[in-house]
């Protein structure tokens, strides 16, 4: 599990939605970070209590699409389930040429306005200048998501 500290991400220059880079030394926890840098733009995530947990399985047939869908699950879970999630787990992230998929746990609770102060909405992830690279022993993951 990721804490969102020591560089994992940061958030870049964007006019008018929400841009980041999040790093892992391996791709599980850069996608691990992408996920807690966009959660962390519609709720800070310290004021949630991971008390509950939701297991996420996604295939898609590439990196980006793999990347694409597991943020849309996120946001799609959120507004079903009424939830907000303070972390994630990626138990299993497979690369092939045929198929990327990955079997996650993502943790939070039901969401309560008197504990959990929102910023900014967050409408959907998008393909905008995703990225997904490896730079030496760190990967990066690059994101947009519509606000």
């Amino acid at each position: 599990m990721s804490s969102g500290t020591n560089m994992d991400f940061e958030y870049l220059e964007h006019t008018a939605d929400a841009k980041f880079r999040a790093y892992g030394k391996s791709l599980s926890q850069a996608f691990e970070n992408a996920a807690l840098a966009m959660l962390n733009v519609m709720v800070d995530t310290t004021s949630v209590n991971n008390s509950s947990s939701l297991e996420v399985e996604l295939s898609s047939s590439d990196l980006e699409g793999l990347l694409f869908d597991w943020l849309s699950e996120i946001l799609f879970l959120f507004e079903v389930e009424e939830m907000v999630f303070g972390d994630v787990e990626i138990k299993e992230l497979d690369i092939s040429d045929e198929e990327c998929s990955l079997s996650a746990t993502i943790y939070g609770e039901k969401i309560d306005h008197s504990l959990h102060v929102f910023d900014t909405e967050v409408k959907a992830a998008t393909y905008n200048d995703m990225r997904i690279e490896k730079i030496d022993s760190l990967w990066m993951v690059q994101a947009t998501v519509d606000t």
